[in-house]
């Protein structure tokens, strides 16, 4: 049996393919096409008739270091929560403009950056990024107006609770429009 032209591009195709899906080039390849998708991509906010008020904020947190932060002492404050995963392209895409926003915000508004992965995992890729984020761990579930199947999952919450943002997916976090409702929510 003689093998075609078309059997081998298919071939070549199939391979390329299954790299994609299942290895490291792949998962920086999806990391890429979120990271392009962001450029058009910012938060948006939520309807106003359609905000939804944060009515339990017991949700227990631990950082990096094991200690515990309670999610209700945010209550009253502007909060940007955003719930990740190493092993998760859009989150890995977005985290840098997360990082950029959290460097100018960080005294204004309470972050939690909140994994959904293990601890060991979690610290190697911060210190190899050089991240300086507050990352959490929970201990206790989510509350159920941020409970989310998918990640990255992210939460921009107004002083008086109304979760105003509430994006699925990789947007770009460090756009003048995010920086322009977090200043808005900072005057209320």
């Amino acid at each position: 049996m003689k093998i075609t032209k078309e059997q081998i591009s298919n071939g070549i195709w199939i391979l390329a393919i299954l790299l994609i899906l299942f290895t490291p080039v792949g998962f920086h390849a999806r990391v890429i096409v979120n990271k392009i998708k962001m450029f058009v991509m910012s938060a948006d906010e939520v309807d106003r008739d359609e905000q939804v008020t944060l009515e339990n904020y017991r949700w227990d947190l631990v950082d990096l270091d094991g200690k515990q932060f309670s999610f209700a002492s945010t209550q009253g404050k502007v909060v940007v929560v955003n719930i990740w995963a190493t092993w998760c392209p859009p989150c890995v895409a977005e985290l840098p403009s997360f990082a950029d926003l959290y460097k100018d915000y960080q005294d204004k508004v309470v972050f939690a950056f909140v994994a959904n992965d293990e601890r060991e995992k979690v610290e190697a890729f911060i210190k190899k990024k050089g991240y300086v984020l507050p990352v959490y761990f929970q201990s206790s579930p989510t509350p159920s107006e941020m409970d989310s199947s998918t990640i990255p999952a992210s939460y921009v919450i107004s002083k008086d609770g109304k979760i105003v943002v509430d994006e699925k997916g990789a947007v770009d976090w460090n756009s003048t429009a995010t920086r322009e409702l977090l200043d808005e929510l900072l005057a209320e």
